[in-house]
């Protein structure tokens, strides 16, 4: 068995595996990896093998900015898809379009407009800049184009909810970057906190950090993402997000929020580098969220407790307790998981394509996301408690 065979291989794999290192987390180092994959796997992968479950309809989109970190592996996943047709590439910076566009063998348009008036593309994906996003968005909805939108959905909570209602009104579809929720693990555990097998649950504690700032991570293309003016957030948000989506999936709404989130090495000047909030859940849970881009470590990245039982997810592995469970004695690796969907983009396509009941991000919840983060931002200029807007 051939190199490039292996490459295409480890690219699906990859792909279908929530774009995710083996911890399921999509670290930076990543998504270098997988372009380089993607190129691969689209080279010598026999078509069959990469759209076994994609469907047979053409789906014509564009793709609206490239600014993304992220880009490059969504750039690898379009391209092994035979459902998509690429018609137009955009971004503010034509040197940027050209190159993305030159990948996907689509043109590049000037005018973002032409995107939005132009009736035979279905559906967006938007990796602009996240202070680009309410325009980029609301212009989508309004021209009634289905979207996927990377994280975070916006700069702050108010920009967030009007476009969540935008979209809303479309009634366009609508995902964004949240692929935690593929991880097998995170959806054993969401499964058994409804089953009630954790008893009353007191405390969720979610950790997503990396040593971005330490290893110069953004001394890049991709310096923006480390501009709190345009990223909306700094390493605290980046990080802290995905994590905080995925306590929020399986504890709800949030009541109330405080933080301690810092500048550490000052690489990237006044960018928050790491961060650790403490959340009030409606329900009543305590929730710890720690995330940032100055860890050399980072073992434990999920833990629930309840008074009959116990998860935490540690170096990858999912070790288990219950009382109501059996076998759950946390002595071991617990691995009777369930089957792991899609990763989201590819989720967005098959929806677009017809597929029904897939499990995409809501409008609401982004916004949600976004809404409790700032408040969390907010807490800790002020130190104090902060209400979600």
């Amino acid at each position: 068995m051939g190199a490039s065979h292996h490459a295409g291989i480890a690219f699906i794999e990859l792909m279908n595996n929530n774009e995710s290192t083996d911890r399921g987390i999509f670290g930076r180092r990543a998504f270098i990896k997988t372009a380089a994959l993607a190129s691969a796997a689209a080279a010598i992968l026999p078509a069959g093998l990469l759209q076994a479950q994609e469907t047979k309809k053409m789906i014509t989109i564009a793709l609206v900015g490239c600014a993304h970190i992220h880009t490059p592996s969504f750039v690898g996943l379009i391209k092994s898809r035979k459902d998509i047709r690429v018609k137009a590439v955009w971004d503010h910076d034509e040197a940027r379009a050209a190159k993305r566009a030159g990948e996907l063998n689509a043109p590049v348009v000037k005018n973002v407009a032409d995107i939005w008036s132009d009736p035979e593309i279905q559906a967006v994906v938007i990796c602009s800049e996240t202070n680009l996003h309410k325009d980029l968005v609301t212009a989508a909805a309004k021209a009634g184009k289905h979207m996927f939108a990377e994280k975070p959905m916006g700069v702050n909570a108010r920009d967030s909810w009007a476009m969540a209602k935008a979209i809303e009104q479309a009634g366009v579809l609508f995902t964004t970057g949240y692929f935690m929720r593929t991880d097998t693990k995170h959806l054993f555990l969401k499964d058994e906190i409804a089953k009630g097998n954790f008893g009353k649950i007191t405390r969720i504690q979610g950790s997503n950090c990396h040593s971005g700032s330490l290893g110069g991570w953004f001394d890049t293309e991709w310096r923006w993402m480390a501009d709190p003016k345009i990223a909306g957030v700094g390493g605290f948000g980046d990080l802290g997000t995905h994590s905080l989506d995925i306590m929020m999936w399986m504890m709800g709404d949030v009541e109330r929020t405080t933080a301690d989130i810092k500048v550490v090495t000052g690489r990237y000047g006044d960018c928050d580098e790491t961060g650790c909030g403490l959340i009030k859940f409606k329900n009543g849970v305590t929730g710890t969220l720690v995330a940032g881009w100055v860890d050399i470590a980072d073992p434990v990245t999920l833990m629930i407790s309840g008074t009959e039982g116990h998860a935490a997810i540690i170096n990858g592995d999912l070790f288990y307790r219950s009382k109501k469970v059996k076998g759950a004695d946390g002595k071991e690796p617990w691995d009777d998981l369930p089957k792991a969907p899609r990763a989201p983009m590819h989720q967005f396509f098959d929806a677009v394509g017809g597929q029904k009941g897939l499990p995409l991000v809501t409008p609401h919840e982004a916004a949600a996301r976004v809404s409790v983060m700032e408040s969390m931002y907010k807490a800790s200029r002020r130190h104090t408690w902060r209400v979600p807007a």
